[in-house]
């Protein structure tokens, strides 16, 4: 079928989003153009809103508005222990078991050298400078795919002459998923039965 040269951009450009292929770009492309202009406008300010506001935070790399995360903020959350997470999404999918109330780093990728990703390229140093006497656990929540477990290892080795026990999430996580597409009680599991490495 033969769209407009604007549909066909809008098409282009959703199918660009993660997870969704050409079929689902054209049928939200479908719903956006047919919709109330009210909706539509309503819906792009969203979006302008969230990129201007969403920023990292200054001390764990996760996503917000302010410069320092609520999670980091919270007198609540226990600061002898950091779970290292790849991306900001990893930390929203542990925080849904509601099972960890430590801290958070959020490493910002993975190490892949196929994909020119060192580990300069990933918040490594910065995760070191975090470890003060303070700091009893940190737990490697990276993929069980071999992104992960390379970025893991390599943590480790880091780690290991501040004598900071390391641990590495469990084998809940099937090997060569994401943590994002786990549900809770796996994440929770894998939290739960961590080994230190």
């Amino acid at each position: 079928m033969a769209y407009s040269q604007s549909l066909n951009e809008l098409i282009s450009a959703l199918s660009k989003l993660p997870g969704v292929g050409r079929k689902s770009a054209q049928r939200i492309a479908y719903h956006i153009v047919t919709s109330e202009k009210d909706y539509v406008k309503s819906l792009a300010d969203a979006i302008m809103l969230a990129r201007e506001r969403t920023n990292y935070c200054a001390v764990c790399n996760d996503m917000t508005e302010d410069e320092i995360c609520p999670i980091c903020l919270s007198p609540k959350r226990d600061r002898s222990v950091i779970c290292v997470v790849a991306e900001p999404k990893d930390v929203l999918a542990i925080e849904k078991t509601k099972e960890y109330k430590g801290l958070y780093h959020v490493l910002g990728g993975l190490i892949s050298p196929m994909d020119g990703i060192g580990p300069e390229d990933i918040s490594v140093s910065k995760l070191i400078g975090r470890i003060t006497p303070e700091v009893t656990e940190v737990i490697l929540a990276t993929g069980l795919n071999v992104e992960g477990e390379t970025t893991a290892m390599y943590i480790a080795r880091m780690l290991s002459p501040l004598g900071v026990k390391t641990s590495r999430i469990a084998m809940g996580i099937p090997a060569g998923s994401e943590l994002e597409y786990a549900d809770e009680a796996t994440i929770a599991n894998a939290l739960e039965g961590r080994r230190e490495i």
